[in-house]
């Protein structure tokens, strides 16, 4: 599941250091916006079958590689 939530990252922020960096901020980085978001949350349910409503959504809680890592492991 981590190497797949981090090839998805990869793929969606063209960077691999969030590969190397799981505490890398993605959002003050610059790495991922709200398209991205959405992208990620998208990727996540067709690849890991892990559903988040965009409603349900906290930025706050979504900022690192490894903290998407926990949120899904917890789903």
């Amino acid at each position: 599941m981590k190497e797949t939530i981090l090839d998805i990252l990869e793929e969606l922020t063209g960077t691999d250091e969030v590969k190397d960096n799981l505490e890398v901020d993605l959002f003050e980085e610059g790495l991922l916006d709200s398209l991205g978001t959405v992208q990620l949350l998208v990727e996540l349910e067709g690849q890991c079958g892990v559903t988040v409503p965009v409603s349900e959504f906290d930025r706050d809680e979504w900022t690192t590689p490894q903290k998407i890592i926990d949120k899904v492991a917890a789903m």
